[in-house]
């Protein structure tokens, strides 16, 4: 598959994942950074849990929800990471490029992003789906928030890991021309 091809899947797949992974990122960070640094009750952090995991779409649907969020987490990495190549460009530059800046976090984000997404698809379908055991099922979610790395450095980790999510997200949507003033030239 060519770099063109790719850069169509990116851009068409942007607009449909953009609020799911946007709420998840938020809700993911949410919890994990009040639950860990604030004290955030359990009753109120599993209302950030229901949206983060997609409860409220019932049991039934949720694990579909999260393994079509994460494909198409994958599926923008994959495609977005076709199209790295070199920083520089035809177009002028700006006070704040926004794609260098996208260029720039893509490949530092790439793993923890991969790695976030397969950790998260594994521990729901496979509590959903599989029948494992929540105590199977722990080592992907201990993949998935980084619980390896200590609690005091696993809130850090999920922090960084959803504020790169967030800027690529928040890049990316710029990028697409989505809120600019003037409809008629779009970046892309």
């Amino acid at each position: 598959m060519n770099r063109v091809l790719f850069r169509k899947i990116h851009r068409k797949l942007a607009p449909i994942i953009f609020i799911p992974l946007l709420l998840s990122a938020l809700t993911g960070i949410i919890y994990r950074i009040g639950k860990s640094w604030f004290g955030m009750s359990s009753e109120t952090a599993d209302i950030f849990m229901v949206i983060h995991q997609g409860e409220y779409l019932g049991d039934q649907i949720k694990p579909i929800y999260v393994l079509l969020l994460g494909l198409g987490l994958i599926g923008m990495i994959v495609s977005g990471f076709t199209m790295i190549r070199r920083f520089s460009s035809d177009r002028p530059p700006s006070a704040i490029d926004v794609r260098k800046i996208h260029r720039l976090l893509a490949p530092i984000f790439f793993l923890p992003l991969v790695v976030s997404a397969l950790s998260g698809i594994s521990y729901r379908l496979g509590k959903s789906w599989l029948g494992m055991s929540s105590e199977q099922a722990e080592i992907f979610m201990t993949i998935h928030q980084g619980s390896y790395l200590g609690s005091l450095l696993k809130p850090i980790y999920v922090l960084l890991v959803g504020l790169g999510l967030l800027g690529l997200i928040a890049t990316g949507i710029k990028m697409l021309g989505w809120f600019r003033k003037n409809q008629g030239s779009k970046a892309l």
